[in-house]
């Protein structure tokens, strides 16, 4: 556990708090700095943003802290002492970076196109910055450049940044737009490079351009309109060190500009860029339907109230920490997937082509191997709008390449991770009756993406062995218990539309797990095409994403991954006695080999809650009648591994699952199985919580006695009658009512122990 909390950092966050919101204000709870640097710089810590963005918009205006992003992927890590320029487009608590589109950076002084090296002070035009002249809220971004004096805000709508500058005094101020600035280019496996460029000079008050380029996605286009309320003087556009004075154009593929100005003392120059990524004249049209005007403090409140909105569909009670950090993770979970249509509808398809949108959004950025576990559910319940667009979003990726997204970016299918994670978040929305889906369509997509070989997903291999050989495909376990249960999620769906032939076929593929299972070693365990197991064997050995068995992960993390079947995992692993005393040495056994994978952290024992693998471990003790078990771990988890400063993920925040498993823990409940309707029961920490549901009703949960000390459940209450289940059920959340909870400091073993009290195999009435 990190307790350590930046005292700087904090106090500044309280008084922005203090200052700029009225009490009872949800947005005041959020802290946009969490999750943005790790005090031992060594270790992750959330890899987030702390610029202004709209809920799910496509422009997400941040400051980067680095020349070419890298870890961080968010390109800003608390850390760091300098800023380079701020960019219009970010990746929000992944592992991968990529994005970082049309930096600007305003200066002062001498014209210096390179953003220069972080150890020569004024080097370039990168600028020092200090946390205390430096804040953040939902809608706005601050921070004083010190090398120049130039005060910076930042503001947004879904697809325009607006940029405020207060210049000192200065008959050479400049605002730099950088068109180079991208992930870090000399990590060759992701061979990034800008393809080619444009700048032009439309007059002295508008710029336009655009940049195509490859990265973690193969191949974007971005094209920008940009507006500044003073004239600029003159201009100098760059192409690499070649630079020219008051050109109206360039091409290239290292492009930058310096637009020059004359300025009084606090005189203030606003920018707005428009993106787009179809045409620079979708880009003006997304500046006229959202951005006609300069009201910056307009812009500002009008985004806050979008986020108000956004988190008032949950409202918690709990110490100040708890609230910071759940509405924060609502924030973190709200932030993507990303809508990358125009006002218009247009977007780039995956094979890029230009499609349109009906309903004007098609949202990417499905980071699905995360998200699948805990995200999605938290969206059927508060955003089910936003869930039929996600799920007619992926669809569309099926019209054009034939299967379902693994983990797509910027409408590019980047094959990152494992499994067809989209599979579950479908099946999970039609069996919850999402409206907005078309069923048979849906099923089509995910037939298809259960039986097409595609990256990752060899099927023909998987028919014929019964299991994924290592010797074919590398990381063959963590893909064979994963595409089990995805495997499971189409029967059910097929069973739902009357295919009984469909439905037969995927349930006896998702009992391929066993096929892997060792007796001998008690672990889901490598085997060749020739059946024999991989040796040696080593349940401690860590695999990264490729070159091991294990996904990020060991065989200890992967032993607990059949969300599908619980009992028949016990049954393997020998009853409840024996599967519960193999989690106790789980949650104990300390040992750690020098090559733990960069996304293992988090450690209680072999259990690693910086990663994923592990996020549904300790409500498997629910399972197995030893609840008051999955209360202390839960609770552990929540209170230890989770604070409110800049290192308050214990891992990459994932683009929404780290918050979202804290937003469901807090309140009591989690999804084990993503796609049955059935919620364990944990530890709840919130003194009360509200959830708005999408039909109206209300579900609520009440805590008495809650404290860390106080983990452990003495009795439970569903709507005034006592209740002795360690779960909860889709329908009973749907239904509205009350959950109420009387908490002690010793556990209760009396409470959720007996064999009808364990989580079942279905939570639907269908």
């Amino acid at each position: 556990m990190r307790k350590i909390l930046l005292t700087a950092f904090v106090l500044s966050g309280q008084l922005l708090f203090a200052q700029t919101n009225k009490p009872g204000n949800l947005i005041q709870y959020v802290n946009p700095f969490i999750g943005t640097g790790a005090v031992d710089t060594n270790s992750l810590s959330g890899s987030n943003f702390p610029g202004p963005t709209t809920p799910f918009a496509f422009v997400q205006l941040s400051p980067d802290t680095r020349d070419a992003p890298d870890d961080p992927a968010s390109g800003y890590d608390y850390n760091d002492k300098t800023i380079v320029g701020f960019s219009h487009t970010h990746l929000s608590g992944t592992g991968v970076a990529d994005l970082f589109d049309v930096l600007l950076m305003p200066t002062t002084g001498a014209v210096k196109l390179d953003p220069g090296k972080v150890e020569v002070k004024g080097s370039g035009y990168r600028s020092t910055f200090s946390h205390q002249q430096e804040s953040a809220k939902p809608g706005y971004y601050q921070v004083m450049l010190k090398d120049y004096g130039i005060n910076a805000e930042l503001t947004s709508t879904s697809h325009v940044g607006l940029h405020r500058y207060t210049f000192p005094k200065s008959d050479s101020a400049h605002i730099i737009i950088d068109l180079n600035h991208s992930l870090d280019k000399k990590r060759s496996y992701w061979q990034c490079h800008i393809i080619g460029a444009e700048i032009r000079v439309v007059n002295n008050t508008t710029i336009e351009g655009y940049r195509i380029l490859t990265g973690w996605a193969k191949l974007r286009k971005v094209y920008f309109h940009a507006e500044f309320s003073k004239p600029f003087t003159s201009t100098v556009l760059a192409n690499g060190r070649r630079s020219v004075e008051n050109m109206p154009i360039i091409n290239g593929t290292s492009l930058r500009a310096a637009l020059n100005f004359n300025t009084t003392d606090n005189e203030q120059i606003l920018v707005k860029v428009a993106l787009s990524p179809v045409s620079i004249q979708n880009a003006r049209l997304n500046m006229q339907a959202e951005l006609a005007g300069w009201d910056f403090d307009q812009v500002s409140k009008q985004s806050a109230s979008q986020w108000e909105t956004e988190l008032g569909k949950i409202k918690v009670d709990g110490t100040l920490q708890q609230k910071q950090i759940f509405y924060t993770g609502l924030y973190h979970a709200f932030t993507q997937p990303n809508n990358v249509a125009d006002v218009n509808g247009d977007y780039q398809a995956s094979d890029l082509t230009i499609g349109n949108a009906p309903d004007k959004a098609h949202y990417s950025t499905f980071s699905l191997w995360d998200t699948y576990r805990a995200a999605h559910p938290l969206y059927t319940f508060i955003q089910p709008e936003k869930t039929a667009a996600f799920i007619n979003s992926m669809i569309r990726q099926y019209d054009t390449y034939g299967y379902l997204p693994i983990w797509q970016l910027w409408g590019d299918e980047n094959y990152c991770m494992i499994g067809n994670h989209a599979i579950p978040v479908i099946t999970d929305a039609i069996l919850k009756g999402i409206p907005g889906i078309n069923i048979d369509k849906a099923y089509e997509a995910i037939k298809a993406s259960a039986t097409t070989d595609h990256p990752g997903s060899p099927f023909t291999t998987w028919e014929k062995y019964g299991y994924i050989p290592e010797d074919i495909e590398s990381q063959s376990v963590s893909i064979t218990v994963e595409m089990a249960y995805d495997d499971w999620c189409v029967a059910q769906l097929a069973k739902k539309l009357g295919k009984t032939a469909d439905y037969e076929h995927f349930m006896k593929r998702s009992a391929f797990y066993k096929n892997l299972y060792n007796p001998k070693t008690g672990f889901f365990q490598a085997r060749n095409k020739d059946g024999k197991w991989v040796t040696p064997f080593n349940p401690l050995d860590y695999g990264g994403n490729g070159g091991s068995p294990y996904t990020e992960a060991n065989a200890w993390q992967y032993a607990w991954y059949v969300p599908q079947n619980v009992p028949d995992l016990i049954k393997l692993m020998g009853g409840n006695q024996s599967f519960s005393a193999k989690l106790d040495t789980f949650f104990s056994l300390a040992n750690k080999p020098g090559d733990v994978n960069g996304n293992a952290s988090g450690f209680i024992g072999q259990y690693a809650h910086g990663n994923e693998p592990s996020h549904h471990i300790a409500y498997l003790y629910d399972y197995a009648g030893q609840p008051w078990k999955t209360q202390f771990y839960v609770a552990k988890v929540l209170n230890e591994l989770y604070n409110n400063s800049s290192s308050g993920y214990q891992g990459n925040e994932d683009c929404g699952q780290m918050s979202s498993w804290y937003t469901f823990s807090a309140m009591g409940f989690y999804p084990v199985n993503p796609a049955n309707g059935v919620y364990a029961i944990g530890s709840p920490i919130l003194k009360n919580a509200v959830m708005q549901l999408s039909n109206g009703k209300t579900f609520s949960v009440t805590v008495k006695n809650s404290s860390p000390a106080n983990c452990y459940i003495q009795s439970v209450k569903l709507n005034g009658v006592a209740y002795h289940k360690a779960y909860i059920t889709q329908l009973d959340i749907m239904n509205g009512g009350k959950l109420d909870f009387v908490m002690g400091a010793k556990p209760n073993k009396s409470w959720g122990t007996k064999p009808d009290d364990v989580p079942p195999m279905w939570g639907y009435t269908n």
